[in-house]
């Protein structure tokens, strides 16, 4: 049965009849398919010896994301030149071909400039380093732990453990906190205690319930002041120094210790109260 499109005939015996008619074109096919395994392999070795280069050359555990990205550009350069050469061997004008890749990669370009922007984006990420993987981060309405930086987005675990995938233009066009950073995070406490309780020994106490702290870095002086008259008591603001990734259980177990403290030393916490007077008329 013959088989034919833009007037070439596809038969399997046109096929086979002109294979064997023609036994250059066949040495080219087989050339051209040695190049392109050749290339796999050579490609992949390559990749993964720039892999282990970065790695080494890298910092911390955190930077592995760069080499990652290193490997892949390489390897799809390798791949690029090898079909190049494949091609040219089957006889295609590589000139052409880069032409029309060229005409190509202008209108994906345009057509994709907001994938393109984050892929910039990523691209500064990587290289200036604002966070690293394992960094809790503050990116706009998100806050978390950074698990995977990507070309396109970044992958954050939030304090609700979901996986949000924030695009990398977003990123670069807003304030990135990085709460890693330093190594210790201000963790404040707020709370009012009455008007009847004696300022300097109630100071004092809170103070020592703060510096008492198991998750508090010794290095760091915990604060305790005064901050405002408020409507049912004096409010008393303090703070200490925590690992960020002690801070939730930190604020827990200092609530618990100054309600504890207080309460033993005769210290009311006040909270507004609602007082109903009711209007009775007299006889008429």
């Amino acid at each position: 049965m013959t088989q034919k499109a833009f007037g070439i005939d596809f038969s399997s015996h046109s096929v086979w009849q002109r294979a064997m008619t023609h036994p250059d074109l066949m040495a080219n096919i087989a050339t051209a398919a040695v190049i392109m395994l050749i290339t796999i392999v050579i490609s992949r070795l390559v990749a993964n010896a720039v892999r282990k280069v970065a790695r080494r050359m890298a910092q911390t555990d955190a930077d592995r994301t760069l080499p990652e990205f290193l490997s892949q550009v390489v390897r799809w350069m390798l791949l690029t030149v090898g079909c190049v050469a494949a091609m040219n061997r089957l006889g295609v004008e590589t000139a052409s071909f880069v032409t029309v890749l060229g005409a190509a990669s202008l209108s994906i370009g345009l057509a994709l400039q907001g994938t393109l922007g984050n892929v910039a984006s990523g691209l500064m990420i990587l290289f200036t380093k604002p966070y690293r993987i394992g960094d809790s981060v503050r990116i706009g309405d998100t806050s978390g732990r950074v698990h995977r930086l990507g070309l396109f987005n970044t992958e954050i675990d939030n304090v609700e453990n979901i996986r949000v995938y924030v695009p990398n233009s977003k990123i670069f066009s807003n304030d990135i906190g990085n709460i890693s950073t330093n190594g210790a995070l201000k963790l404040e406490l707020k709370v009012d205690i009455g008007y009847e309780a004696d300022l300097e020994a109630t100071l004092k106490l809170l103070a020592d319930v703060a510096r008492a702290q198991p998750d508090h870095i010794q290095t760091h002086e915990v604060w305790t002041g005064f901050q405002e008259f408020a409507a049912s008591g004096i409010t008393v603001r303090m703070w200490i120094w925590v690992l960020p990734a002690n801070a939730l259980n930190a604020r827990s177990r200092w609530m618990i210790d100054v309600k504890r403290a207080l309460d033993g030393a005769g210290v009311d916490i006040p909270y507004p109260h609602q007082v109903a007077i009711e209007k009775v008329s007299g006889p008429a």
